[in-house]
Parts: C-alpha cells; sequence; structure tokens
C-alpha cells in the first residue's frame, strides 16, 4: 500500500519543475518568470507558462509603457483588456474578504497581517472547540482589543 502512495506522489510532480527552477535562475532584471502548472478540469496536463513573480517586486514593471516592453505586446486593446481583467480580479478579492472592512487602512502592513491572522485564528480555533464563531464576530472582538489598548 506504501509503494502505491510512493508511486503517485512520485507521479504528482511537475515534469516542467525542474526545466522552470533552471531557467528562473538564470533570469535576472525585470520581466516574467516561468511558472509550472497544471491545466483545469478533469485529466489534468502539466504545463510551463511565463507570468510576472508577484514575490519578486524587483522583477516587476513600473510603468505600462515597460509592460508593454516586457511582454512585447502593443496593441493598446489587448493592454486595455489585460488591465480591465486585473482590475476586476482586484475588486473580487477586496469584495470576497470578510475580514477587509474591519481592517484600518492606517494600520502597518505587518499589522494588517498579524490582525487576519489572529482573526482566522480565534474564529477557527472556536469552532473547532465547540463555539460557532464567525469570522465577524472574530474581527469585532479582537478589534476592540486592538483599539482599546
Amino acid at each position: 500500500m506504501a509503494e502505491v502512495a510512493e508511486k503517485n506522489d512520485v507521479e504528482k510532480v511537475n515534469p516542467f519543475a525542474a526545466e522552470v527552477e533552471a531557467t528562473n535562475k538564470a533570469r535576472t532584471g525585470k520581466g516574467t518568470r516561468l511558472k509550472a502548472g497544471s491545466t483545469r478540469g478533469k485529466g489534468t496536463m502539466p504545463i510551463k507558462y511565463e507570468q510576472f513573480d508577484e514575490t519578486q517586486p524587483d522583477t516587476l514593471p513600473t510603468s505600462l509603457a515597460e509592460f508593454a516592453a516586457l511582454t512585447g505586446i502593443q496593441d493598446p486593446a489587448t493592454l486595455l483588456g489585460f488591465i480591465i481583467v486585473g482590475y476586476n480580479d482586484a475588486q473580487y478579492v477586496a469584495a470576497s474578504d470578510p475580514i477587509a472592512e474591519f481592517v484600518v487602512p492606517s494600520w502597518p502592513d505587518d499589522r494588517k497581517l498579524a490582525f487576519r491572522l489572529a482573526v482566522r485564528n480565534y474564529s477557527k480555533a472556536l469552532t473547532s472547540a465547540g463555539i460557532e464563531t464567525s469570522i465577524e464576530d472574530a474581527a469585532k472582538f479582537i478589534l476592540s482589543k486592538m483599539t482599546a489598548a
């Protein structure tokens, strides 16, 4: 049985992973990085594709002109399409975040992150202990303690 599990774990490794790692190590400066992933749906297939790595801010373009130069996309309609999709995605992420309304915009980023983590953990811990606690209730409670301090 363990042999089958081990074989399945090995099969789950993306065959492009080594190539992606080697390619990205060789890339420097601004520009996209290679990413390994899988297609969506049934019968997924491994894929590799270019994307900007948001975890490496120094590699990201800082203007539309630079974005166009780095990607080779010069068509204004295509660029506008990317902007619209990105805007819509950002709006959805913000609207669907149950904690966002409780985060104080003037807080430093580390405090915002700590608050979000505390809210999720508090809600999850109490709910796991049989005390149903919503994200909203946890956020209100923790926010009251943070603002009282």
